[in-house]
């Protein structure tokens, strides 16, 4: 089984990019972020002959989330419920797989733009309530796993210049607590579960080379709960896609479970 989490930063000019890819890694769902589409635009007839079946929650332009299986999906939620919010961020579904359900929450966290900004508020007001409906995903689907751009490096080692960079966006001490209040919850870290190179990235900046000096960040997360953690065998991030023409600022993230 394997489960992967990508923000291709719009699907029409990356969906080229996104069927070669899952054409090389035929993984068995794959987490799409920042569609920039309308439900009515989403290709689910391409991706059908690709052997996914999709289901979408878009918006024109900006955000917009979607899950591709190859495994029938059902009882799926978008948004936060409780929770009033005019942008599409989060998608949920409940995938039969052979091993049995496995819920799937696909999230494009906020941004935030800057700490003391009306963006940053809206952040800490979107993650309080994510995880608080979290808890209770937890309680109705043990196996649960969390896939998304989250917006957040959880620890100076995810970020090419710590010091520099602290206490701005992705590194405050208001966000990497939300991050560590889903771990709270039951979850794990996927990625640092093995032995990772250093300076492991899964976002770089288009602007001054931030892919080729790798001044990026890790801020593509895959979180499983505990009743999936003994099954997870690797977690990688695949740089390759970084290096197409008209690439998308972030890398997919990869998870293998036995």
């Amino acid at each position: 089984m394997k489960l992967a989490t990508w923000n291709v930063n719009s699907l029409t000019v990356r969906l080229p990019q996104v069927l070669a890819w899952l054409a090389a890694n035929p993984v068995d769902a794959l987490c799409l972020q920042e569609l920039k589409l309308t439900d009515d635009k989403f290709p689910h007839d391409t991706f059908k002959e690709a052997g996914y079946e999709a289901v979408t929650f878009g918006q024109k332009t900006y955000n917009g989330v979607a899950i591709l299986s190859r495994h029938a999906m059902r009882d799926v939620v978008r948004n936060i419920p409780g929770h009033t919010d005019e942008q599409a961020r989060v998608i949920a579904a409940t995938l039969d797989t052979p091993d049995g359900e496995l819920r799937l929450v696909n999230c494009y966290f906020v941004n935030g733009q800057a700490p003391g900004s009306e963006k940053f508020a809206y952040k800490m007001l979107w993650l309080a309530a994510l995880h608080r409906w979290l808890r209770e995903e937890l309680l109705a689907h043990p196996r649960l796993a969390l896939l998304g751009d989250f917006n957040v490096a959880p620890e100076d080692r995810d970020s090419f210049d710590p010091v520099g960079l602290k206490d701005t966006i992705h590194h405050t001490v208001e966000e990497r607590q939300h991050f560590q209040d889903l771990i709270a919850l039951g979850l794990t870290d996927t990625f640092r579960m093995f032995e990772q190179p250093e300076k492991s990235y899964s976002w770089w900046d288009y602007r001054m080379l931030g892919f080729q000096k790798n001044r990026g960040l890790r801020i593509d997360h895959i979180l499983v709960s505990d009743a999936l953690r003994a099954s997870v065998t690797a977690c990688t991030v695949d740089r390759a896609p970084r290096k197409n023409p008209q690439p998308s600022d972030h890398a997919p993230v990869v998870l293998t479970m036995a």
